[in-house]
């Protein structure tokens, strides 16, 4: 009987230490790599149709309000030149600057945006931008502006360059409702840098400071950020990190931080430098929009002035003028819309059932919208003239509106499809750098351009650049696919 009862002591003896550590610490589980399935509720792609519409329009009117915030200061340059004792062209610095701003920027936000998800750059980048703004209007010296805007700017920009992932993570792109959410986010910057010449303009004439133009762009971006406070994660990563998480799963291991710095300049830097040098594809399609996108940029400075010495417009009749680009704009999103739906959709068509069309084919509106943009450019220069009534010149802005948009929708597209998402983000972080450079450039003698070659044969040599660079998305459409089979960043 006494080994029973020993056997039965041992039975109930407590566990050693090693097996308590073995209960108290089970092998971690597998983390979670992906949704549950097809009908996820998780997956923003499947939430309701309102939910998915409140989540687009948050990051379309950050872009909005960033692209605002670099014109609405344009309409206060000659009042900033008198206050401050500066030339024209230092005062146009801190337009320069802001947009120069929003190159450099998204080199913030991407680190933010993989760690903390996208939420995270909407809830911080626009108040540290608005905190930049507020000093830029509340600074007593020259220096302090320039150095405001620019970090306004960078700090600005992470929300803009995070929005298309973004539109991405809640529309399948390849459907109707998708490629409509794409089209109108990327309206949304161009309007808000077109809209900004008319804001400012009517604040300086109502306000006579230029300061108002800063406490203006607070009042817009202030409930812009609480629509923020109050919008759904949408990355993916970072919502499958919290389920794993609430279902007691190891979540995915962060990359150590050199490694992950590392990536990070690769992929927002140095690789889209070597890819604007290197690739033939990358390094024209960026001149050219780059080019459109600093002519936009420097009408801010060439309408005052034709309308301003031409006509006797106020600063808020100037800003009017920007209303014919804006329609432009639109036009550009209707005609998307249409060769997406018959011109590439026959494409598909033709290709087979789950096989993509050629890249090339994404060309389509670029190659159309690319006659608009010398027509509107020799139509301004010839026309804005005492003898002409101001309506023709300001009608001009429409087919410049439209083949920039144009240009830029078809351009955009087809990087993508031809780097895929390898390589896609360093191509069109190469765009978006040389784009914004050229942005920050133009400005800076558009106003000495015109005034020494007179408003026709200034305009008018814009006008001739823009025919060298007409072709360059025809060429790409008929010999494309030859540029991306030697291309050193094949997919």
């Amino acid at each position: 009987m006494e080994p029973a009862k020993d056997e039965a002591s041992a039975s109930q003896a407590p566990p050693s230490l090693e097996e308590g550590r073995h209960k108290a610490s089970p092998k971690p589980q597998a983390t979670i790599t992906d949704w549950d399935g097809p009908d996820d509720a998780g997956n923003p792609q499947n939430w309701g149709s309102a939910k998915k519409i409140y989540a687009t329009m948050v990051p379309a009117l950050y872009a909005f309000t960033v692209l605002l915030g670099a014109s609405v200061y344009t309409p206060g340059i000659s009042q900033i030149s008198s206050k401050f004792d500066v030339s024209r062209t230092a005062a146009v610095l801190g337009f320069s600057l802001f947009a120069e701003g929003l190159a450099f920027g998204p080199m913030i936000g991407a680190p933010i945006s993989e760690t903390f998800g996208r939420r995270a750059i909407y809830l911080i980048s626009l108040p540290v931008s608005i905190l930049f703004t507020m000093a830029t209007g509340l600074a007593k010296n020259f220096a302090t502006i320039l150095v405001c805007r620019f970090l306004a700017g960078t700090f600005g920009a992470p929300a803009v360059a995070v929005g298309a992932g973004t539109i991405a993570d809640i529309w399948n792109l390849q459907r109707g409702a998708g490629g409509l959410a794409t089209i109108l986010f990327v309206l949304a910057p161009f309007a808000g840098s077109a809209i900004g010449p008319l804001i400012g303009g009517y604040t300086i004439d109502t306000r006579k400071d230029w300061q108002w133009l800063m406490w203006v762009l607070i009042l817009v971006a202030g409930p812009v950020w609480l629509m923020a406070l109050v919008v759904s994660e949408t990355s993916k990563k970072e919502l499958l990190r919290r389920r794993a998480i609430a279902r007691g799963h190891t979540p995915p291991p962060k990359p150590p931080t050199t490694a992950f710095l590392k990536a990070l300049f690769v992929i927002t830097l140095f690789r889209p430098l070597r890819m604007l040098i290197i690739e033939p594809i990358v390094s024209s399609l960026s001149l050219y929009v780059s080019f459109v996108f600093g002519v936009m940029f420097a009408f801010f400075d060439a309408y005052p002035y034709v309308f301003q010495s031409v006509y006797a417009f106020s600063l808020g009749q100037v800003g009017l003028a920007f209303v014919s680009i804006v329609i432009g704009f639109l036009f550009a999103a209707l005609t998307s819309i249409v060769i997406n739906k018959t011109l590439f959709e026959k494409s598909r068509k033709e290709a087979g059932p789950g096989i993509l069309p050629p890249p090339e084919k994404r060309l389509y509106v670029s190659m159309v919208g690319s006659v608009g943009i010398p027509v509107s450019l020799f139509w301004f220069a010839w026309t804005a003239k005492a003898s002409i009534h101001w309506i023709v010149p300001i009608l001009a802005g429409i087919p410049f509106g439209w083949g920039n948009v144009c240009l830029f929708l078809g351009t955009t597209t087809y990087l993508i499809d031809t780097y895929k998402a390898q390589y896609s983000a360093s191509a069109l972080a190469a765009n978006g750098l040389l784009r914004y450079t050229f942005g920050a450039i133009f400005p800076l003698f558009t106003f000495q351009m015109y005034s020494r070659l007179g408003i026709a044969w200034a305009g008018s040599l814009l006008g001739f650049i823009s025919i060298l660079l007409l072709p360059i998305p025809w060429v790409l459409y008929k010999w494309g696919s030859n540029l991306r089979s030697r291309s050193s960043y094949k997919v």
